[in-house]
Parts: structure tokens; C-alpha cells; sequence
């Protein structure tokens, strides 16, 4: 990616083009991946905590974020206009997903299935905490399908549609919390872009991934909401409110080529062929003994053709 190198998300955006079209790929990847349908059948949808947990951890998680901020272009209203539309199938289809779930569960020895669900979630936190080690990893539908014929069980199977009203709407309220994350991303974005550092808050979300597959595997209890807490102090960690200023101005995202000899022919040329001090002593509007332009704070952290930078904005 442009800006966060979510490995999961860039992953996806090198098969993929458009920010939305990637923003409904990463968000509906749950669904279809089959992680979605494995937390629904080995209860995480159980109670409020689980259903925020999943909320916010698989379909508001990093990568939702990290295409939000980095990603997305447009006025903060036109974001949450293009989040909207993808939300609304999303809750659709985990709605669908939801109602196949009891039919599915007779299917199924769930106390099985349960462990490889929990080995779905942890294969995607650590996916997303390091895009090597995801290199590695199986893919969670593989996995997911693996669990389902481990622990096939046709002895008490139903083939009729059996429909829980109560986890439709705990599965529609989990995709809506995902959807109201991403839409309220969207909305503060111009604030959360200076504010937020994204790779900190990745890992931080991946750790709390990791927390919600041990409480499916029951090693974690599940009536504490500890991923929650987890997520809570990453959103803390993940403050940075000089995020912006060491982004915006990375010394390998000027050219040093263009700023060294470019200078010079925004001014005539007079001093087109001079060294890296005199270049920014010119830009900043200085003499020729006007050296102290490169001695300052700036060009000490971002180099020379940056400093210039910054004070050509400054000056602006």
C-alpha cells in the first residue's frame, strides 16, 4: 500500500484496483474466506462482548482502516458515502451466512470444529502482523474446510433450514459495527490521518486477533473481553500526533536529482550547478553566505533537499 503496507491489504491491492473496490474486498473477505461462518458456529456471537469483539477485529480491523486512511480519496463525506454502499452488502451476506449457521451446526461436531476455527483466527493475526509469516500459513479457507470435514458428523444432520432470529441480528449488528468503525474512520479522517500511526495499530490489532482465537479455543476465558482491552490500549499506543509531519516529508520520498538541479532552473539558473548547502541557502531566499540553512534541526533529520522543502512550504 501507498502509505500503511498492511500486508494483508497490499496483498490484496496488487490483484485488485480502486480504492473501494479494495475497501469491499478486505471487508467481505471474512465472509467469504470462511472465518466469519467458523466464529458464527463456534459461538462468538454469543454474547454483546463477542459480538463487538468480532466487530471491530474482522470487519473493522486494521486492514479496513488501513485502506480507509491510506488508500481512500475524496472529501471524508465521499469515503463514508463509498463505506456505506460496501456496508450494505456486507450485512446482508452475514445475515445469510447467519441464518445457514444452525443447519450447518448439525452438520458438525462443534467441539472439533471449534479448535480449527481457532486456528483460522490465529493464522490470520499473524498474517497480519508479519506478511512473511503469512507467506507460510495456509489459507483460512483451506483450513476452514479441513476443520469442517474433521469434524463432519452425519449421525444427528438436518437437512432442513433451521433459522435462529436472535443470531441474524447478532450477526447483522457484528457486520454493523464493522461498517460504523469504517464510516466513522472515513468521517475523522483528515484528523486521524495526522494522528494515527497505522503500522503500530496493525500489530496492536493483530495481538487482539490472536486474544479472540484463544478465547474460541477456550484457552482464553471467553466472559472476560480481553481482546477488547487489547484493542483498547492499541488505539491508545497507535496515537502519534507527529504521524503526519514524519510521513509527509521521509527522505526517500524526494529526489534528490530533481531537487539538486531542478532548483536552479526555477530561479534562472543562477545557481543551478551549486552544492547541496547553496541549494537550499537559495531556495530559503538567503545570500551566498547564508550557509546556516543547512545546520538547522530540519536538514539534520530529513537531509538537505527536504529542508528545502520545508522551508519553501514555510515560506509559502
Amino acid at each position: 500500500m501507498s502509505s500503511s503496507r498492511h500486508p494483508v491489504a497490499l496483498s490484496i491491492e496488487q490483484q485488485v484496483g480502486g480504492a473501494t473496490r479494495l475497501l469491499a474486498v478486505v471487508m467481505l473477505l471474512p465472509l467469504v474466506d470462511g472465518i466469519f461462518p467458523a466464529l458464527v458456529l463456534a459461538g462468538a456471537l454469543d454474547s454483546v462482548a463477542g459480538v463487538l469483539e468480532v466487530g471491530l477485529l474482522v470487519f473493522g480491523g486494521s486492514a479496513t482502516i488501513a485502506v480507509v486512511l491510506a488508500e481512500m480519496d475524496g472529501s471524508p463525506v465521499e469515503r463514508a458515502r463509498s463505506v456505506l454502499l460496501v456496508g450494505v452488502a456486507l450485512v446482508v451476506l452475514a445475515v445469510v451466512e447467519a441464518a445457514l449457521a444452525p443447519t450447518l451446526a448439525s452438520l458438525l461436531d462443534l467441539v472439533v470444529f471449534e479448535r480449527f476455527a481457532a486456528v483460522v483466527i490465529l493464522a490470520v493475526a499473524a498474517a497480519t502482523a508479519s506478511a512473511r509469516v503469512g507467506e507460510y500459513l495456509p489459507r483460512p479457507a483451506v483450513v476452514v474446510a479441513l476443520g469442517a470435514l474433521a469434524s463432519l458428523d452425519l449421525a444427528g444432520a438436518t437437512l432442513a433450514v433451521q433459522v435462529d432470529p436472535e443470531l441474524l441480528v447478532r450477526a447483522g449488528a457484528a457486520a454493523g459495527v464493522g461498517v460504523a468503525v469504517a464510516a466513522g474512520t472515513a468521517l475523522a479522517s483528515p484528523v486521524l490521518q495526522g494522528l494515527v500511526d497505522i503500522d503500530r495499530f496493525r500489530f496492536g490489532s493483530a495481538v487482539a486477533l490472536g486474544v479472540l482465537g484463544l478465547s474460541v479455543a477456550g484457552l482464553v476465558p471467553s466472559e472476560a473481553p480481553i481482546a477488547l482491552a487489547v484493542l483498547a490500549v492499541t488505539a491508545l499506543l497507535a496515537l502519534d500526533p507527529d504521524e503526519r509531519t514524519v510521513d509527509r516529508y521521509r527522505p526517500d520520498d524526494v529526489d534528490l536529482t530533481t531537487a539538486l538541479s531542478g532548483s536552479g532552473a526555477d530561479d534562472g539558473g543562477d545557481h543551478g550547478g551549486g552544492s547541496a548547502s547553496e541549494t537550499v541557502a537559495a531556495d530559503s531566499g538567503g545570500t551566498d553566505g547564508d550557509t546556516d540553512a543547512v545546520s538547522t534541526p530540519e536538514s539534520e533529520v530529513y537531509g538537505a533537499s527536504t529542508a528545502a522543502k520545508l522551508r519553501r512550504e514555510g515560506n509559502a
